[in-house]
């Protein structure tokens, strides 16, 4: 592979390569060049966590939840209730 300079690669590259190596640096410049990228907020899909809260609630583990999945307790709350509320339609 071509050996760069990181002094001379545009500031979002250089970021990049900073902290995740040269070579991510140019990957992604290959993956993405002239593309406007969006990164969205949550790393992890919302609908899977969904399923993943309503699958591990126990009852008492509102708390746990919100910390694991970084939402809040009343998030939490919200989507068991949603969940539950699926759930008992489904069942009619």
């Amino acid at each position: 592979m071509i050996q760069y300079d990181m002094k001379l690669f545009h500031k979002v590259y250089r970021e990049i390569a900073e902290e995740l190596g040269c070579d991510a640096a140019v990957a992604m410049y290959h993956m993405f060049k002239g593309t406007q990228v969006c990164f969205p907020i949550r790393l992890l899909d919302p609908e899977l966590v969904r399923e993943m809260i309503a699958r591990e609630h126990n009852g008492y583990n509102v708390k746990l939840l919100a910390k694991k999945y970084d939402y809040s307790e009343k998030t939490i709350r919200r989507i068991i209730k949603e969940k539950e509320s699926q759930k008992r339609g489904n069942e009619k």
